[in-house]
């Protein structure tokens, strides 16, 4: 016998539009979609709550807040994940890309130490069935670290690996073209000396001469020859832009100029933005505001970077109507088809008969409120 549950007295959000109606889902799937509410004594009410689809985040480096709470405090990474993943689930997430750093730009960081218990840890908990979201794992390369491409081909292999995306952290060019910038935001960050800091500037702007075209190209062709979706990040200009899409990369993370987006458009690479870019008001480093290249029609996939609530928060400011929005379901496809679409799966991120059933009850008074939370039919939240 199918294992069936309706989904009745809903706003269901699809990517075509709204309707009031219900929803049927069977064996982890969607089975059907009705207008009006189900009849049947077994329906679910969801009270005319919002019925959406599961969020799909590309890019966040949440675990690493519960692997290293406060200074000097390591976690062990076994209940770290499953912290991390309950705050995943519960800002409607159902599939995480939990994106990994290769390469600490971090004179005192503690990321390369961190990686492979991380990589375990998430892996561990996967398979056992403890996570409620689903977890693929994105790898960061941090170009100009000389341990970079040795690390990034031990890893590159894992099963969850889905998604990689090659940075330069150095000073002069990208997000950093202004070494004062990079000096105040570093020195701000990791809490550096000024002996220090001008010490770390000339290491990088050497290591980034060194190994950061190289490694580029390197990292890239390894991806794409195993189909893997890669992304570039920063690009700040239409060189940039045009070295990245000529290097095969398909998604373009937090362009930090309405020209370097314009230019994605043009050569086909999906705009990816920060959540938190929307719900502040604009960029927290002084670059283009995620918000006007919505408006310009050039914004394609947001992520929660840095603060998982943000995904759904800054949708529903998107798309709502007391905020000049987009409108909801070209809103909400910015956080759950078209991420998904850009990393290679096809079988989530819309509410469609026959994709798998990741579905979210949302209440709406002014913020978001996530009531219920269903991953393959099965509700976990």
């Amino acid at each position: 016998m199918s294992n069936e549950t309706i989904l009745s007295n809903a706003r269901v959000v699809t990517a075509e539009g709204e309707f009031h109606g219900s929803v049927v889902l069977r064996d982890g799937f969607i089975a059907a979609l009705d207008e009006g509410d189900s009849q049947l004594p077994q329906a679910i009410d969801l009270g005319g709550d919002y019925l959406l689809p599961g969020l799909v985040e590309l890019h966040t480096d949440n675990l690493e807040k519960y692997l290293g709470p406060r200074p000097g405090v390591d976690w062990p990474s076994a209940p770290a994940v499953l912290a991390h993943d309950a705050q995943i689930i519960a800002s409607g997430i159902t599939t995480v890309f939990d994106a990994l750093s290769i390469g600490d730009v971090n004179p005192k960081g503690k990321r390369m130490q961190q990686l492979p218990g991380m990589v375990s840890a998430i892996a561990a908990a996967s398979s056992a069935g403890q996570t409620r979201a689903e977890h693929r794992l994105h790898l960061r390369c941090e170009v100009c670290h000389p341990d970079t491409l040795g690390v990034f081909r031990d890893l590159v292999e894992h099963p969850l690996v889905q998604l990689v995306s090659t940075m330069d952290h150095s000073p002069g060019q990208r997000q950093f073209a202004l070494e004062s910038k990079y000096r105040e935001y570093y020195m701000g960050k990791y809490h550096l000396s000024d002996e220090q800091m001008s010490a770390f500037i000339v290491e990088q702007v050497a290591n980034s001469k060194v190994y950061s075209d190289r490694y580029r190209k390197a990292i890239v062709e390894d991806c794409l020859a195993r189909g893997l979706s890669v992304a570039s990040h920063d690009d700040a200009t239409v060189a940039h832009v045009e070295e990245s899409a000529g290097f095969g990369m398909s998604i373009a993370e937090f362009p930090t100029t309405l020209e370097a987006a314009q230019a994605c458009q043009r050569l086909g690479m999906k705009v990816l933005m920060g959540a938190p870019n929307i719900v502040r008001g604009g960029s927290h480093s002084g670059n283009v505001a995620a918000a006007d290249l919505a408006r310009e029609g050039l914004l394609d996939i947001l992520s929660s970077d840095y603060y998982p609530a943000s995904l759904l928060h800054a949708a529903f400011m998107l798309g709502t109507a007391e905020h000049g929005g987009i409108g909801l379901p070209r809103a909400l496809h910015m956080v759950s088809g078209a991420p998904a679409r850009a990393a290679g799966l096809h079988d989530r991120g819309d509410i469609r008969v026959g994709l798998r059933a990741d579905l979210l009850q949302v209440r709406y008074e002014g913020v978001p409120l996530v009531r219920q939370v269903w991953r393959e039919a099965k509700r976990v939240y």
